[in-house]
């Protein structure tokens, strides 16, 4: 059975933050999806979103989970899914910072993020960003010894109207050893390439920075999101990325 964090009781948001699937995997890797899920509790309505943008990259990075939940059953590894959109919070942003509940993405405005209080902004906090983080603790922690944390996103195939180019995304925050083995074993089956399209200085590796400690190494995978929209696309860059993770840590992950 996954395990679920985060009371409903403790505020007006239902269901949980955060759930942890195949918690049982021994694999030493643990898998994060912050942006999972695109559901947007009902005290929130829609957020004001345009109903064209409702399932829009800006509310969650689709097709992550599935990628998540594919590469979980290929290395038996536990995975932490966030359950809630990013648009409420987003979890891999610090509570502090105005990124962590945005007015506007791109060309996507979200009018209820607007005007937000500091009181508006500690609820979510507390309702979102804190149980799903200590769900990502408590599964780096039930793996005994430092295991290696490896956080799943994906991005959309233009920004601000600009094609992107690359396929897969390797960022990495202060550790960059695993970042750099996973390249070093990517195949050409995929364009990958290190910090792009997005790299720390954007301020993209909050879960990576958050739990550093408490992993042995780390890495941020970005896919584009067109690459995932079907099962097969799904499959293939599970096999890839599967893959490369295996072959970096197989040759032990080089200092940074």
């Amino acid at each position: 059975m996954p395990v679920r964090y985060g009371d409903p009781s403790e505020s007006s948001f239902e269901g949980p933050a955060a759930e942890v699937v195949n918690a049982s995997g021994r694999c030493g890797i643990v898998l994060v999806c912050d942006h999972a899920s695109a559901h947007i509790p009902e005290a929130f309505g829609t957020l004001g979103l345009a109903e064209a943008d409702r399932h829009a990259h800006a509310v969650w990075d689709p097709g992550a989970e599935s990628l998540s939940r594919a590469l979980s059953a290929r290395l038996d590894a536990p995975l932490v899914l966030g359950r809630v959109s990013r648009l409420v919070h987003d979890c891999n942003r610090p509570p502090a910072s105005a990124a962590a509940t945005p007015d506007r993405v791109e060309r996507i405005e979200i009018p209820g993020n607007r005007g937000l209080t500091e009181r508006d902004r500690e609820m979510r906090a507390q309702a979102v960003y804190h149980p799903f983080h200590r769900a990502v603790e408590a599964t780096l922690a039930g793996q005994g010894a430092a295991p290696v944390l490896v956080t799943v996103h994906s991005f959309s195939p233009t920004w601000h109207g600009v094609p992107r180019e690359t396929e897969i995304g390797l960022l990495h925050d202060a550790e960059a050893g695993l970042a750099r083995a996973m390249l070093a074993a990517a195949g050409t089956e995929f364009r990958t390439e290190l910090n792009q399209p997005y790299a720390a200085a954007d301020g993209v590796t909050h879960t990576l920075a958050r739990h550093g400690e408490a992993s042995s190494a780390s890495v941020m995978i970005e896919l584009r999101n067109d690459l995932l929209a079907d099962a097969g696309g799904v499959a293939r860059a599970a096999d890839a990325l599967a893959g490369m993770l295996a072959a970096a840590l197989a040759a032990g992950v080089p200092a940074s």
